[in-house]
């Protein structure tokens, strides 16, 4: 997989919220990942939303597709409902 992403967007994560894109990505790469499509308003490009584990703790990436690169474009740590979410698409 390849990723890019906007570098001060990064630094922003990681000073708001302890992590960055960089780490972000790891939630990739759970073979339980969920991607659902983020249709909470247009964005004027398609964008999804990956539910993802990361040394246990769930995460949410915000990212699209272009040029066949994923551009992440936001991540935080998943609330309650969406490890509920994360969890319901799994195990039912």
């Amino acid at each position: 997989m390849k990723f890019e992403w906007d570098e001060a967007k990064s630094l922003a994560c990681f000073e708001q919220r302890g992590f960055d894109f960089a780490y972000a990505a790891k939630a990739f790469f759970d073979p339980k990942r969920s991607i659902r499509p983020d249709d909470r308003r247009d964005y004027g490009e398609d964008r999804y939303r990956l539910f993802g584990d990361i040394n246990g703790r769930i995460y949410v990436v915000v990212f699209t597709l272009r040029n066949g690169t994923i551009r992440i474009i936001s991540a935080h740590k998943a609330n309650q409902r969406e490890v509920r979410s994360y969890d319901n698409s799994i195990y039912g």
